[in-house]
Parts: structure tokens; sequence; C-alpha cells
């Protein structure tokens, strides 16, 4: 199974909760999670910290993802979302659940004040 990099928003309630969640998921610590809310630099980005807080972004075999397909490669390595992570293989389920993440980002503000 491969190391898989997760970068998420740890400023944002709702994502430091399923963090959280996912961390305790990760039996084999094969997720490498870096909270990229703080001051440039601090953490080691691939990519425009902006960009990396707009979408979700994880690294799987070297390659960046982001949106739902980053989803499925941090789902692909803790053992009880692995199923799910790799249904999303296929195509028409990856972009059926692109299109339910792009549905969320918008739901994304109201829900971090609900999380406050």
């Amino acid at each position: 199974m491969a190391k898989v990099t997760v970068w998420f928003d740890g400023a944002c309630p709702l994502c430091t909760r399923e963090i959280a969640l996912m961390r305790r998921m990760d039996t084999s610590k094969a997720v490498e999670f870096v909270d990229v809310s703080g001051e440039p630099g601090e953490a080691v980005c691939p990519i425009d910290q902006a960009q990396l807080l707009a979408r979700f972004h994880a690294s799987e075999d070297g390659q960046l993802l982001s949106g739902a397909a980053a989803f499925a490669a941090m789902w692909r390595a803790i053992p009880l979302f692995r199923p799910l992570g790799l249904l999303a293989r296929n195509r028409v389920v990856l972009s059926i659940l692109e299109r339910l993440y792009v549905q969320f980002l918008k739901a994304r503000p109201a829900l971090q004040r609900f999380f406050e």
C-alpha cells in the first residue's frame, strides 16, 4: 500500500474533526496529515497554499490529486475505507463523488460556522 500525504485546513473546525477521525481510523499510519493553515512556509506545500486551502489535496504514488480523487486516495490507505476508495477508481463513481464534493464546497462555509 502506497504512502499517502494529505494536506488539510487546520483552521477549519469541520476539517479538523474529519481529519481527527481519519487519524484514528488510520491504524497502519499509512497517511501523513499536513496542516497547511499556518503561515506560508511552515508546512511543505506542493502547490500554492491558497489552492491547498480551497480544495482537499492528497498525494498518492507521487501524483497530486484534489477533490474526490484526493479523498479516494486517503480512503484507499485506511483499511476500513479501502473498499470505497477502490470503488472510486471507477471513472463513473469518481465523477459522481466529484460532483458531490463540489456541492459540499458550496455548503462548506455554512457548515464551518455550525462546527465552530
